[in-house]
């Protein structure tokens, strides 16, 4: 099938990429001409593992390229792919002046039937001013040409894309007409052989779907660190706790590990779009509240504990920061609780020495050089001249650490985990002063 999809970012290329891979001639359309030189160059513009592969043996194959034509894309395929940023506008919404502006342009350009398919994640309505952009641009060329509109949310973890592409749980598809249904169908037959994993539904059901998945597990991040504060004020241990209610298979264990709050370029803004989209229809949505407002105090538990510990005497010290993405296996910073964390040091007159395994780049382009963070290219590194550690992202790599060295190269003996990491009981036995999330903190010295 002859695919094209505007939108050359995390969503595009993992789409592009897999769609190409299963045979299909795919053509990525964006605006930066910067980024489609880089593309056409093999050079990817974000991490995610295996992508850097899957595009470069697609490219070479020719099932997949570049353009920075609208004209060329439109063309090119029945199938138009919208998968545009929706990033939060001033008041949280989702600014839709992207998705808007390639649904212009498809009406602009097109000649014949095509199908317009928002990938975006978009508020419940979106489709019909999708719909109604194209045929405005249709009617001021005096034009008359078939289109329909189709909801086809992703459901792409970062670090896992493509697995989870190739590989999905379920595609939801939200049509209003049935005949695309067969071609949508034809589009995810190679991905979804072994079992029918299309779900179909109108396409406001589609899009309210997205914005309910990402809702969801956000509410499953807040309720389990709303439980590990109550369980450190209790004296409980809250990784007991999180196993034995995991172990109900009503629950689960998937998304009930207790940290530092969620971050990333979903779970914020998808939140904060769907409060003000339920807003929008006079409608207080008290829960999803909640989520918020206890997302954004659990980034603030780390640099609490921190600065108890310290008396609230930071100026002078050096803190190893292991991880800056808001999560393992990307680059992602958005929203991140390393940013949080990073700031509260630094307000006290603190010095940084952090390590990423993939972050780095990310982390200078957002802070720069500064005299007081030092970027390190290995964890070991960071350890160096440090009053403690403290653990951010939980990386596989610092899952088993030397601890004698750890000890050795640390002025004080302390760590910070916001990940829970390790066993309290174990840490207290190596010597360490211990800090988790949720495990009961140790008595002061």
């Amino acid at each position: 099938m002859r695919v094209t999809i505007f939108g050359s970012g995390y969503v595009g290329l993992v789409t592009g990429a897999c769609l190409a891979d299963a045979g299909n001639d795919v053509l990525c359309v964006d605006v930066d001409q910067k980024k489609i030189d880089a593309l056409k160059r093999g050079e990817i513009p974000i991490h995610e593992p295996g992508l850097d592969a899957l595009i470069q043996r697609n490219s070479e194959a020719e099932r997949l390229r570049f353009t920075t034509s609208a004209e060329e894309g439109v063309a090119h395929g029945v199938l138009q792919l919208i998968a545009v940023g929706t990033p939060p506008d001033e008041d949280g919404s989702a600014d839709l002046k992207y998705v808007l502006a390639v649904a212009r342009s498809i009406g602009q350009h097109m000649n014949e039937y095509k199908v317009v398919i928002t990938k975006s994640t978009v508020p419940v309505g979106t489709a019909d001013k999708v719909g109604s952009a194209v045929a405005d641009a249709l009617k001021q060329r005096g034009a008359e040409v078939e289109f329909d509109v189709v909801s086809n949310p992703e459901f792409l973890k970062e670090g896992a894309a493509i697995d989870d592409f190739m590989r999905p749980d379920r595609v939801v598809v939200g049509a209003d007409n049935p005949r695309v249904m067969e071609l949508m169908r034809a589009l995810y037959e190679p991905f979804t052989r072994s079992r029918d994993k299309i779900i179909c539904m109108d396409v406001k059901s589609a899009e309210l779907t997205k914005y309910a998945a990402n809702a969801m597990l956000a509410t499953k991040i807040s309720f389990m660190n709303e439980l590990a504060n109550l369980a450190e004020l209790f004296g409980a241990d809250i990784e007991r706790v999180r196993n034995g209610i995991g172990s109900d298979s009503r629950i689960g264990y998937h998304f009930i590990y207790p940290g530092l709050g969620y971050g990333g370029s979903c779970f914020p803004k998808d939140v904060q779009a769907l409060v003000r989209s339920a807003r929008g229809v006079k409608y207080e949505p008290q829960l999803l509240n909640s989520v918020e407002e206890v997302n954004k105090r659990q980034k603030e538990v780390l640099p609490g504990k921190i600065n108890k510990h310290f008396g609230g005497k930071l100026s002078g010290k050096t803190f190893a920061v292991w991880g800056l993405a808001f999560k393992p296996g990307t680059d992602d910073m958005r929203e991140a609780p390393s940013r949080v964390l990073l700031e509260a040091l630094w307000k006290g007159g603190a010095k940084v020495r952090a390590y990423d395994p993939a972050a780095t780049k990310e982390a200078r382009r957002i802070w720069g050089d500064r005299p007081d963070l030092t970027l390190c290219a290995r964890a070991k590194e960071t350890l160096e001249g440090a009053d403690a550690l403290v653990i951010v992202t939980e990386w596989k790599e610092f899952r088993s650490p030397d601890f004698d060295a750890l000890k050795k190269q640390l002025r004080n003996p302390v760590i910070f985990d916001g990940r829970n990491l390790y066993d309290p009981a174990t840490m207290k036995k190596q010597g360490f002063t211990y800090y988790a999330i949720g495990r009961g903190d140790p008595p002061p010295a």
